[in-house]
């Protein structure tokens, strides 16, 4: 597999713009995306550089990750948002613990299947640790066979927690299955 794998950089906003453009006309957007193509294509380029600024290279709240592939074309995206406890998630859920929250999952339909997300997820999760995140979760609508697949084969399993986030927006919790890795010293 020839793709690289990194974090967004503030000054790729256009590109990432179009990346999460793109994502939310895939068929399944519906039930993956908490906002639509329409709302989001009308957000102003203030919006796009502010998202950046929040989740690029060095941003302490959350990290962008982006997969090029062989020609440079961006080709598959997850973003981690680091959870506080005491807090309260985007989805109104309480946190618990310093976590990680995978959001924003995405990969172009002539990439899947080869294991790109797990590297998508690998960059993610890495970050995610370095923060200090004592678990990582996303949230997957109970419709959405194909993400819980590939969720599932990275290696998250069910919490069994569910919520819902509106109308048709039956979501499951997932977290990793293994254990944080251990810091030496």
């Amino acid at each position: 597999m020839n793709y690289q794998v990194r974090s967004l950089r503030v000054d790729e906003w256009p590109r990432a713009k179009a990346l999460r453009l793109e994502a939310l006309r895939d068929p399944v957007a519906s039930i993956a995306f908490m906002e639509t193509y329409e709302a989001a294509a009308g957000r102003p380029d203030s919006f796009w550089r502010e998202r950046a600024e929040r989740s690029a290279e060095g941003a302490s709240g959350a990290q962008q990750i982006i997969a090029e592939g062989p020609d440079g074309e961006w080709v598959g995206t997850v973003t981690v948002l680091m959870e506080k406890p005491g807090s309260t998630d985007w989805a109104g859920m309480p946190v618990e613990r310093l976590q990680g929250h995978l959001v924003g999952v995405y990969v172009q339909p002539g990439h899947r299947g080869i294991g790109l997300t797990e590297v998508l997820f690998d960059a993610g999760l890495e970050w995610a640790w370095s923060q200090g995140a004592e678990r990582v979760r996303l949230l997957v609508h109970e419709d959405n066979a194909r993400a819980l697949r590939a969720y599932r084969k990275a290696g998250f399993t069910e919490t069994g927690v569910t919520t819902t986030l509106g109308p048709d927006k039956g979501e499951r919790e997932l977290e990793l299955a293994v254990e944080r890795p251990e810091s030496d010293g």
